[in-house]
């Protein structure tokens, strides 16, 4: 048996789960390039075998040609990265389809995922727990207004298409009116770059200048739900479900509303995190968790943000990304199937019991 993974040769998500194809035994999989997609190369799909499609990553050749030309690091850019990814996931499932191989997630279903409005509008259609959002905002005085009609004076504002927290504002507005503003966006020559830090804008002109810059690429807007904390530091969970069971967790905690482990978050204590919650509550947790993925019911893996509310007693789904198994030397949760088994070797087992049907359109 030898895997196809769709990815960036050299990254370290390619790297992984060639090394838990190893670790089972299997060939090392072959590696389609996705300069090669989006180049319009013809792509050497194994036939007849699983296919992996994995994340762009971090390549600054591959950036450019889902972006345009610019520095890798500089926010902004999603509408155009949107529609060139989603066109090359098109050309990825023809290409499959035309050599019967097995993608394990669906391009439907991953162009949902990488689009927060319609992540969103799917997971409440399911009636899976999400934070109210606002709706279309074209600009900032836009988005205040509709903050001050919905009553809310702190949210979460995100780039439609953006990962990794490029661009996310987390805005709060006094009731005098003076605003507050945590992001990594900061300053650049040409607008604004992503930043390994997370820093704070409390002039309004600033705030204005990075949401009206934001704002034409498309904008999801969502109230800010304040989190349960351990240890003085505010978390949430990346909850990762295989074959539509939790089996890995992830606490991340920040003194910051960003909890991303790049800006400065740490990973917390899970066995901390479930007892707060509680035996019921933890299963209730689990089983939103659950539900979410059952959003996308073609895809083998999906990665649940999950957000747990102050008081340990409600959880909501804050996202869900097709790919957000990037959890270097977290093993699967004890009692599942999947103890003792890193994210990646997880996904080969899993795979080769029961492959995903139907998932080529």
């Amino acid at each position: 048996m030898m895997f196809t993974v769709l990815g960036a040769p050299r990254d370290r998500r390619t790297a992984l789960f060639a090394g838990a194809c190893a670790a089972a035994g299997l060939a090392p999989p072959r590696v389609v390039a996705w300069t090669d997609v989006l180049r319009g190369d013809e792509l050497a799909i194994v036939p007849g075998a699983p296919l992996r499609i994995d994340s762009p990553g971090e390549d600054a050749e591959v950036d450019a040609l889902l972006r345009g030309p610019g520095a890798p690091q500089r926010v902004g850019g999603g509408a155009r990265w949107y529609a060139s990814f989603t066109a090359a996931l098109e050309r990825v499932a023809a290409a499959a389809a035309r050599v019967d191989a097995r993608p394990l997630a669906d391009v439907d279903e991953i162009a949902v995922m990488c689009d927060k409005r319609r992540c969103h509008a799917r997971l409440r259609a399911a009636g899976v727990a999400v934070p109210e959002a606002l709706g279309p905002v074209g600009d900032y005085a836009e988005l205040r207004a509709r903050m001050a009609a919905a009553g809310l004076h702190q949210v979460f504002v995100k780039p439609a298409h953006g990962s990794s927290a490029s661009g996310v504002v987390a805005l709060r507005v006094a009731p005098g009116g003076r605003v507050r503003a945590v992001t990594s966006a900061a300053p650049a020559a040409a607008g604004y770059a992503n930043a390994l830090r997370v820093r704070t804008y409390e002039r309004e002109a600033e705030v204005a200048r990075l949401i009206d810059l934001l704002a034409p690429d498309g904008l999801h807007v969502e109230r800010w739900l304040p989190k349960a904390s351990l240890d003085d530091r505010g978390l949430d969970l990346r909850v990762v479900v295989i074959g539509g069971e939790p089996t890995h967790v992830v606490a991340r905690t920040s003194r910051s509303p960003l909890t991303n482990l790049h800006l400065g978050g740490l990973r917390g204590s899970v066995p901390a995190v479930r007892d707060a919650l509680g035996p019921a509550g933890w299963e209730r947790a689990l089983d939103v968790c659950a539900r979410a993925a059952a959003c996308f019911p073609a895809s083998l893996m999906v990665g649940v943000d999950l957000l747990v509310e102050v008081g340990w007693r409600r959880v909501a789904v804050g996202e869900v990304n097709a790919f957000g198994d990037l959890l270097p030397g977290i093993t699967g949760l004890p009692g599942t199937w999947a103890e003792g088994l890193g994210t990646h070797a997880a996904q080969v087992r899993a795979a080769l019991r029961a492959p995903l049907a139907g998932a080529v359109r």
